[in-house]
């Protein structure tokens, strides 16, 4: 079942500032992949907890009830994530984990290879960048395909050699929007290398609510609740019970295999119920199922289709408006027909800067964002030879009034 008009009602009742921004007025949200809205629940659940001043741990009632919602909300998640046994914990951002993940990999590890690919975020390049020198470790990197904007296993394949003993996967890239296959990938690593622990950084694929941890068969998974419909402040690390072993920063004599420094935000992952919930009730509008996975999967399937119509009608059009790949002054990167992607288009107009193309999108209340060669996005501009792009990031809340309504002012802007 899809995503019918009364239903994306229902879903954009639940997200703050879902068409106006209160700076800016009226607007559409195109830029999720830079953080997505925020659910109502979740404004509410934060405020909540920020007024509790007990602290975990202790006994008194107050205490017992952070203990508790803590305890739900790494059961919740599991169940989202289909987490094979291991653990669920909180950090300071998903950058910070995945240095930290890759730091106690690479540590801990036997000696041999570590590997990625140029697709990846700076947060898991260069964490391995540092940490393989530190630890003694060859760092190789894939080269990834430019004209898919992607990496598949078979490259894997490629690179991967018995002594390789950390890889990362990004399971979808922030800047051209292709999502990996990364149950493939790492297939493909396990085949040759089966202890290697495998990292991957889930943070640009977690909102579009299909993540299965037992299919993937990895080590370690990370997220940005913020851009999963939470808030700023934490990321969420889930990491394998073998992972869980390794030597890592911890408290002389404290909890054995806690990888928390610190008290954490009990809002936090009060939060992470909000979202896992969000996701239970989109299922329950979309199946007959009980089962509260089978909940899950159909609101990741509905995502993904709502999202791809989404894409589609940008790249092809919609209603009496031309679509991207019409306009012929528009380079859409990733090619036009890319089944990898994942509610996300990158542009680039020929003759118009990108910084000048996101300006005018949001002269007319449409918000997007620029993607410049630096070390966030010069990995993939740079083989392309261009020193920015337009990104146009959406999620399953968005409409397709709202394409429309942009595609109309990027047919003023490539005219």
């Amino acid at each position: 079942m899809s995503i019918t008009p009364e239903i994306l009602t229902e879903v954009r009742s639940r997200f703050e500032q879902i068409d106006h921004c209160p700076q800016q007025g009226e607007r559409i949200f195109f830029e999720n992949a830079g953080g997505a809205l925020t659910l109502k629940s979740v404004t509410g659940t934060s405020a909540r907890f920020a007024a509790i001043p007990d602290n975990q741990g202790r006994d008194n009632p107050g205490s017992h009830e952070l203990v508790r919602v803590i305890d739900k909300a790494r059961s919740d998640m599991a169940e989202f994530m289909n987490a094979p046994g291991g653990q669920f914990f909180a950090g300071e951002s998903g950058t910070e984990l995945l240095f930290r993940l890759i730091m106690n990999a690479c540590l801990g590890a036997e000696p041999g290879q570590v590997l990625g690919s140029t697709l990846e975020h700076p947060a898991t390049r260069s964490a391995c960048d540092r940490w393989s020198k530190v630890a003694g470790k060859k760092h190789v990197m894939i080269t990834h395909n430019d004209a898919t904007g992607c990496v598949t296993a078979e490259e894997y394949t490629a690179a991967v050699t018995p002594d390789t003993v950390v890889a990362t996967i990004i399971h979808t890239s922030p800047v051209t929007g292709m999502g990996v296959d990364l149950a493939a990938c790492a297939a493909a690593i396990r085949a040759v290398a089966p202890e290697c622990f495998i990292i991957v950084d889930g943070i640009q694929h977690a909102a579009h609510g299909q993540i299965d941890l037992t299919a993937y068969n990895v080590d370690g998974y990370v997220i940005s609740p913020y851009k999963v419909f939470s808030r700023h402040g934490y990321g969420i690390a889930w990491i394998s019970d073998r992972m869980s072993a390794l030597p890592h920063d911890s408290l002389l004599n404290g909890p054995e295999g806690n990888w928390e420094l610190g008290t954490r935000d009990t809002g936090s992952y009060a939060t992470m119920t909000d979202v896992v919930s969000y996701f239970e009730w989109l299922g329950e509008q979309l199946t007959d199922s009980n089962s509260r996975r089978d909940k899950f999967v159909a609101a990741g399937k509905a995502i993904h289709a709502q999202e791809k119509a989404l894409t589609d009608a940008m790249i092809h059009g919609a209603g009496n408006q031309p679509g991207l790949s019409a306009m012929e002054k528009v380079t859409i990167i990733g090619g036009v027909d890319n089944p990898a992607r994942e509610g996300l288009v990158s542009l680039i107009v020929a003759g118009t800067p990108s910084v000048d193309v996101v300006a005018k999108l949001n002269e007319k209340g449409i918000r997007t964002h620029l993607r410049k060669a630096d070390h966030y996005s010069g990995n993939i501009l740079d083989p392309l030879g261009e020193g920015s792009c337009v990104r146009v990031s959406m999620c399953h809340y968005n409409s397709e009034e709202e394409v429309v309504r942009f595609l109309s002012v990027m047919y003023e802007i490539a005219a």
